[in-house]
């Protein structure tokens, strides 16, 4: 009982123990502050995809080691045992029996010739018949027993047959298919690379989307919340006004509907903020629970390129994942065709062998385990096949034409992205700049508004009309400014320069 306690003990302490482990690292990320690329960098590690295109280099790889591999000479172990209900036979069964029965024979020979002898010589007869008594009967005994022993030497006892090979066999010439599939391996893991970094694109893509999309959100909300401040503060002089008679009732219900829509807005731009975080959260692989704090959200104008986009197609060409992807593939399509060729032509080995077996034939019918080696050279030609040969290899030139065609219509798409993306960024340059200049001007017209309703010489509506515009203007100002971030992110992903 005291043993089980203190394990208890032991184990209360552990659970505590990670418990606090785990709080410490939830306090760390909380007081974190996120970049844009620390943003990128979690994502990256974090995305599943990332990681499986991530495995599928490694599968590439280990199958271009394979490939190398059949330029090697290769040994191979086989071994075997069979067990057979008759055994092989050198002699047949009348052979058998002649060999078994030779010493009848010969007996039955010697007794006529003895019975011959005594009739032509009587005087004899009893000399005779004592000696065939005699030795006939050990004659006839001793060449059945020789009989019998030749057969059993003749016996293979190959019921039970243990064998064994150890064989080496280097290719000499395949029809240039061992050359072809290691190209293509080649290929294939540079492929899984550009595969890997066009997926990359894509989650920075991602990140830096709702990165920007978060980074509007909070300064709409400070928008939101400062257009607030200042309907209270004009509800509040005009509830003054109306209570001195310089207002009516009227101006202060439109200054309280104003009030209204903006604590709406404000409500809905929170919403929208908090969801936009989640989204971040889960690109990056962060719990959605855990509040995150961005460093550009203290930032009130973001900077801006003024340059115009400026590019070159070929940097493009030179760049895109997915245009090399598409040339790897017509590379790995143009190898198939070499190995469609090569299973028709000749092809040729060196073969070296050693071979054991038990019972061995090397000195008779051996029960012992004996071997031999043997070194010769394979040849195969193919003579007539249909023309299964030439159509395979067509085949494999359709195919290869037909990445030929995707890769030309791919430059193509891109030379269009590419431009589609630069006159966005020159757009988005171009609205901010406008947007610049009626933010300038909206400021200035509430200022006068502003002004002139204290004098009272400007009605409320007025007033109100000033803070629309100058809310609108402030919001489309904000919106050209994460416009120019994400149209230049989309030219440098069109490009494929994003990294």
């Amino acid at each position: 009982m005291g043993s089980v306690a203190y394990l208890n003990k032991v184990n209360m302490i552990k659970r505590l123990y990670s418990i606090f482990f785990i709080l410490a690292i939830v306090s760390s990320v909380e007081a974190q502050t996120l970049t844009l690329d620390s943003c990128r960098a979690l994502a990256i590690a974090n995305n599943k995809e990332l990681r499986i295109s991530g495995e599928k280099i490694n599968v590439a790889r280990y199958q271009h080691e394979v490939a190398k591999t059949n330029y090697l000479p290769k040994l191979y172990a086989e071994g075997g045992y069979l067990h057979s209900q008759r055994e092989a036979s050198i002699l047949n069964k009348d052979q058998k029996s002649a060999l078994e029965n030779m010493g009848n024979k010969v007996g039955a020979t010697a007794q006529e010739l003895a019975t011959a002898l005594a009739t032509k010589f009587p005087d004899l007869a009893p000399m005779i018949s004592s000696l065939g008594s005699t030795y006939i009967p050990t004659l006839v005994s001793g060449l059945n027993g020789t009989g019998s022993s030749i057969v059993e030497a003749f016996r293979t006892d190959t019921r039970n047959v243990y064998t064994g090979a150890l064989t080496l066999v280097q290719p000499v010439f395949m029809g240039g298919k061992i050359r072809a599939y290691d190209r293509i391996t080649n290929y294939a893991e540079q492929l899984a690379s550009q595969q890997h970094e066009t997926g990359m694109q894509e989650v920075i893509m991602d990140v830096d989307q709702a990165y920007w999309q978060v980074i509007s959100l909070v300064n709409k909300k400070k928008l939101a919340e400062s257009y607030l401040k200042l309907l209270n503060a004009l509800d509040h002089d005009i509830q003054l006004m109306i209570v001195n008679g310089f207002a009516t009732k009227a101006d202060g219900l439109s200054v309280k509907v104003k009030v209204n829509e903006a604590e709406m807005t404000l409500t809905k731009v929170e919403d929208g903020l908090s969801l936009s975080k989640m989204l971040l959260c889960q690109i990056c692989g962060i719990h959605l629970d855990l509040p995150i704090h961005l460093a550009d959200e203290e930032i009130d104008n973001l900077s801006v390129n003024p340059l115009k986009a400026q590019f070159e197609m070929k940097t493009a060409y030179d760049n895109r994942p997915e245009l090399k992807s598409l040339e790897l593939a017509t590379k790995i399509y143009d190898e198939k065709i070499n190995i469609a060729r090569a299973d028709y032509l000749p092809q040729v080995s060196f073969v070296g062998n050693y071979l054991v077996s038990n019972p061995s034939i090397y000195n008779g019918f051996e029960k012992k385990f004996k071997g031999m080696w043997s070194v010769g050279v394979t040849l195969k030609v193919p003579i007539w096949n249909w023309g299964e040969g030439t159509n395979k290899v067509r085949q494999a030139k359709a195919e290869a034409n037909i990445t030929r065609y995707q890769l030309s219509d791919a430059r193509e798409k891109i030379e269009l992205q590419v431009n589609q993306s630069a006159y966005k960024v020159n757009e988005a340059l171009k609205r901010y700049a406008m947007a610049k200049k009626n933010m300038e001007k909206a400021e200035e017209n509430l200022r006068y508004a502003n002004v002139g309703f204290k004098e009272g010489v400007i009605p409320a509506s007025n007033v109100l009309e000033a803070h629309t515009a100058w809310i609108q203007a402030q919001s489309e100002k904000i919106d050209s400014e994460v416009d120019i971030k994400l149209t230049d992110i989309c030219l440098q992903k069109a490009l494929g320069t994003l990294r």
